[in-house]
């Protein structure tokens, strides 16, 4: 797929990136992967560009979940809070550990459209599936151990597949588990924010300790405050969607964008 972006103006495609990043960040349908294939058109972004606005799209989290963040701060003595705490720090430190194995191996994501668009395909079917079996259940609002540990396992597998969404990985998980749509989608947001915070913390001083980054800090700058307003609004809509509706409309969504795209690429 050829990139066109000789005519676009960097400061341009950069808000165009953030607004992708903002709406596709903690909707199920991959952030990374839409980066990825945005960027086939548009100016062409490196590793550094793609974490460090994911940065500016979690921040907004902290606002929407207003009272679970206040929770969190405020009442870190309670029991129940300090439950909540330990099982978010261990889904994270799992994720850190084996983002830290990656790092080591200087593991990249793939640059070409085919593996986002399997990835897309696989994911939907997945939501698709869970939802229609899941249908008419009672889901239990407890986040036990195992689902934390396993969602935290979630983000490492959506961190190497482009296209499988961290969001969607770990939400899907979770209710595989037993665990209700609402909780799931609080924890894997939540755990977003240490997450994504400390990914793109890590990755814009290795770039540059090591001389490699080339990034404009002026439109990395854009690119993480355009992502944060348009995560915000992105967040707050799909709360209130997931009021009325499942996730199996983000499924056939998936589905459909990855087949196009693995038709677009032959």
């Amino acid at each position: 797929m050829a990139q066109s972006a000789e005519s676009i103006p960097e400061w341009l495609a950069v808000v165009l990136l953030g607004i992708i990043e903002g709406i596709t960040e903690f909707l199920p349908i991959s952030s990374t992967g839409h980066l990825l294939l945005a960027q086939q058109w548009l100016d062409a972004r490196g590793d550094v560009f793609n974490v460090v606005i994911q940065s500016g799209a979690v921040v907004a989290v902290l606002f929407i979940f207003k009272e679970r963040s206040t929770q969190i701060a405020k009442r870190w003595r309670d029991k129940d809070t300090q439950d909540y705490i330990f099982k978010m720090g261990t889904a994270f430190l799992i994720t850190c550990a084996g983002g830290l194995v990656l790092q080591i191996t200087k593991f990249e994501l793939p640059e070409t459209a085919e593996p986002v668009a399997i990835s897309l395909i696989v994911g939907g079917v997945l939501f698709v599936v869970l939802e229609m079996w899941l249908k008419g259940q009672q889901l239990s609002e407890t986040i036990t151990w195992p689902i934390a540990i396993a969602i935290g396992v979630g983000q490492l597998v959506a961190a190497v597949f482009p296209g499988a969404s961290r969001s969607g990985t770990t939400i899907v998980i979770a209710m595989a588990m037993g665990l209700n749509r609402k909780m799931a989608v609080e924890f894997t947001f939540l755990l977003g924010v240490p997450t994504l915070l400390t990914a793109g913390l890590v990755k814009l001083l290795s770039a540059y300790k090591d001389g490699e980054l080339q990034e404009d800090i002026g439109m990395l700058i854009l690119g993480t405050v355009i992502s944060a307003i348009v995560a915000f609004a992105a967040v707050k809509w799909l709360l209130n969607f997931l009021q009325k509706y499942t996730f199996i409309a983000f499924g056939w969504y998936r589905i459909i964008l990855g087949a196009l795209v693995l038709m677009l690429v032959k």
